[in-house]
């Protein structure tokens, strides 16, 4: 158990660090306002924090840095809730504002505000295809071989799929066709697509479809291609901007991993429920060891349909962070609820 004294040099410590970047020594603690005690004392204070692990001291300084086990102990115990300004939350309020055709959109601009807000870099998992049901299917001809499916969600998710339309089929077919997926496919889940057009819209199909072959192979085409991630990331280059990434090898590390789309998209879909902060070696992929991830999930009606996430330093502002992550994940998930 921390003293009251070791809390309020630790707090100074880490706050001081978060701004600066340059390891603090007795005398800048001694010139705060909250520090009543003498340099001496704050010296011994300093001593105790680090040989319990919550400090350390590096190699070209006198001054201390937070350790890891002191910024999860400041996480978890020392910060403060954050007030966003005026600006930040008229920022954020304008873009749920515009009118957008589509709700992948908002994620979209979401990762761009994130990382403005911030000066971190934002990524953003939007709302799963497989985790969605389907709300209407459209068949465009383009030509006499060619033709786009387009998939609506219940998420506001429009996927358009291009596909070789074989010889032979008939636009009455391709009416028919229309009508039966609308009528027997729309609110199932997409993950479940596959087992309805084996089963009873195969039934239908063979009872109106004039080739019921050919019209089944090109069917399964357009449905039941592999579905891409939605990851979008935003502010890149903002990871370039911070003192503990001039190594040029651990960015290229870092962005060699962020190009993984899959396995970024894996980490935060085994995001828990509601903020979590994973700090240097509590990260699960060895390339994000030297950063902070921060993450917050959206939800429709109690139930999981996204995170949104920034990555940065250790020595990231995490009240800040925090307080940004939570307002938006906020409007996503009333947005969300509005639509649907």
């Amino acid at each position: 158990m921390l003293t009251n004294r070791q809390l309020q040099v630790l707090q100074v410590i880490i706050d001081e660090f978060i701004h600066s970047a340059q390891p603090i020594g007795s005398r800048a603690i001694a010139k705060k306002n909250e520090i009543t005690f003498s340099p001496a004392t704050i010296r011994n204070e300093m001593a105790d924090l680090e040989e319990m692990g919550f400090i350390e001291k590096t190699h070209t300084s006198s001054g201390r840095v937070p350790s890891e086990k002191g910024y999860r102990f400041y996480v978890d115990h020392l910060i403060s809730p954050f007030q966003l300004s005026q600006g930040e939350m008229n920022t954020i309020q304008r873009t749920f504002e515009k009118e957008m055709v589509e709700f992948e959109q908002i994620v979209q601009k979401s990762a761009g505000i994130l990382s403005d807000l911030t000066n971190y870099t934002s990524i953003v998992l939007g709302p799963g295809v497989f985790d969605t049901t389907l709300k209407q299917i459209q068949i465009v001809s383009m030509s006499n071989i060619s033709a786009v499916a387009i998939l609506i969600t219940n998420t506001g998710h429009i996927e358009h799929r291009f596909f070789n339309v074989p010889a032979g089929i008939k636009t009455s077919d391709l009416e028919k066709l229309v009508n039966i997926l609308n009528d027997r496919l729309v609110g199932v889940p997409i993950i479940e697509l596959r087992e309805k057009l084996y089963g009873e819209v195969t039934i239908l199909l063979k009872q109106h479809s004039d080739d019921f072959a050919t019209t089944y192979s090109y069917l399964k085409e357009a449905l039941l291609e592999e579905q891409p991630v939605k990851l979008y990331v935003g502010g890149k280059t903002n990871i370039m901007m911070q003192p503990e990434f001039k190594d040029i090898n651990k960015i290229q590390s870092l962005y060699t991993i962020m190009e993984q789309e899959d396995l970024i998209a894996n980490l935060l879909r085994s995001s828990d429920k509601g903020i979590q902060v994973s700090i240097g070696h509590e990260n699960k992929l060895d390339e994000m060891q030297g950063c902070s991830l921060i993450t917050a999930t959206y939800s429709l009606g109690g139930e999981q349909m996204g995170t949104i996430a920034l990555l940065g330093p250790t020595r990231m502002e995490y009240s800040r962070v925090i307080s940004v992550l939570n307002v938006l994940s906020r409007r996503l998930s009333k947005t969300f609820h509005s639509w649907y």
